[in-house]
């Protein structure tokens, strides 16, 4: 029977990944990733097309066994605990470690709607109304969509789109929001919002994003994740190095990192 995960706060990791692999069928996509996730920080995972930035990222809140033939290796802790525990329920994990995707993603309903929904279903007993304006106004949309709140959050523009959909995270009262590219289908002034939005949300939530965007992930991050595969044959990734993003972008200790930041690589 699946237990509920505690809220004991135990360390300043929320997250922590221990030898962690995670293999599609024969394909290993991932393997020996140890990483820590601090607490009210931003962490970008980075690196080339292919070498698991999305998997590692899915891995944080179980949604890679939505794909069939997924397995795992390894650990990941969040506030301590194993997430692959058998007792553990999946569906709580991604209630307190939200997403958001690459393309915004609305529920195809009123921009109300969006948000009430998922607290509804995970039992919200509080003033809906109130809720509703609380996310809106954390995800820095309330004041363009105050008046309209009865119409569908399919007419938004993409950038207000993507933001209702982290107001829509927001909702169900996660501890992390997990951005996967959040901004790349994004105009630059609307990912520009973005990012300003992430720097907000720190103060309460934990985030990590994966990211293409250099000069992104050095602007907005606190913490950096240099992935690369581990050899051409296996087309495996891994994480090869992590640091303050400072030290990532202006003194990485491996060559790789320093010729994939510079765009020397990749």
């Amino acid at each position: 029977m699946a237990q509920p995960l505690s809220n004991h706060k135990n360390s300043n990791y929320v997250l922590e990944t221990k030898g962690l692999g995670i293999s599609y069928g024969d394909f290993q996509a991932v393997t020996g990733v140890n990483i820590p996730v601090k607490r009210h920080k931003i962490t970008a995972i980075i690196g080339p097309s292919g070498c698991g930035k999305s998997t590692l990222l899915r891995a944080f809140n179980r949604m890679n066994e939505l794909f069939a033939g997924t397995s795992i290796e390894g650990q990941v802790l969040f506030d301590g605990e194993n997430l692959y525990d058998p007792a553990v329920d999946p569906v709580e994990v991604r209630y307190r470690i939200g997403m958001v995707f690459q393309k915004p993603n609305p529920f195809p309903k009123s921009i109300y709607e969006n948000i009430a929904w998922g607290a509804r279903i995970h039992g919200f007993k509080g003033k809906m109304d109130e809720l509703v304006e609380s996310c809106l106004q954390q995800a820095a949309l309330w004041e363009e969509v105050k008046d309209k709140l009865n119409q569908s959050g399919l007419a938004l523009s993409g950038g207000q789109q993507q933001r209702l959909c982290i107001a829509r995270a927001l909702a169900v009262q996660p501890e992390v929001i997990l951005m996967d590219e959040p901004a790349s289908a994004l105009d630059p002034i609307a990912t520009l919002k973005i990012e300003e939005l992430m720097q907000e949300l720190k103060k309460h939530y934990t985030i990590v994003i994966v990211t293409h965007n250099m000069q992104q992930a050095a602007r907005v991050s606190d913490y950096t994740a240099m992935m690369m595969l581990v050899d051409r044959q296996t087309r495996s990734g891994t994480v090869i190095e992590y640091d303050d993003t400072n030290i990532i972008f202006t003194r990485p200790k491996d060559k790789r990192t320093e010729d994939y930041v510079t765009g020397r690589f990749g």
